[in-house]
């Protein structure tokens, strides 16, 4: 049923944010060099890699590592980067990797390739055996501003809780969070 859903709300979406969509490309490509889309290895089910897009909000040749672990996270933004991180809107390609089933809406957010640490806690959690999510419990209970250990924590507690109401109390106290802009870094 979950993936039902999934499929059904993302091609709903699709074809109602087809011209946010364009417009929020034409920015990008309008105000940085380099492609619209950075497509970001990360790691999914099973602690499998998969390529995530999103819009671009950060400088050609930015390291790829988590924002927090840059020295100085606002030199590298384009100059829409801070816009469309701070509205969630360079997420929004992201509804490619749910159509694909690399992601779902709702799971834990997928760890970059090179964050051992919180893979290595997902694993010893079992929450790698969870499909990444476009939004999780750990977002709506601190997104950026959490501690690894604390996301993994709200992870293994949203495995032990999942359920198809959770997921839309998840996806509801996302979309909160997202219009009164809380815990989002850059």
């Amino acid at each position: 049923m979950k993936r039902l859903f999934d499929l059904f709300v993302a091609l709903c979406a699709a074809v109602v944010l087809v011209l946010p969509v364009a417009l929020v490309a034409l920015a990008v490509r309008l105000t940085s060099p380099g492609p619209v889309l950075y497509w970001s290895d990360r790691v999914g089910r099973h602690n499998r890699i998969f390529r995530m897009p999103k819009f671009r909000s950060m400088r050609i040749g930015t390291p790829a590592v988590a924002t927090h672990l840059l020295a100085d996270p606002d030199t590298y933004l384009t100059p829409i980067g801070s816009f469309l991180r701070k509205s969630s809107l360079d997420e929004l390609p992201q509804l490619w990797s749910i159509l694909v089933g690399d992601m779902s809406f709702v799971g834990p957010r997928p760890a970059l390739f090179n964050q051992e640490d919180l893979i290595a806690l997902r694993t010893d959690c079992g929450v790698h055996e969870l499909v990444p999510g476009l939004t999780g419990w750990a977002q709506v209970n601190g997104r950026d501003e959490l501690p690894i250990p604390m996301k993994v924590e709200l992870d293994k507690e949203y495995l032990l809780r999942r359920s198809f109401m959770f997921d839309l109390r998840v996806l509801w106290l996302t979309a909160v969070k997202v219009l009164r802009r809380d815990g989002v870094s850059h």
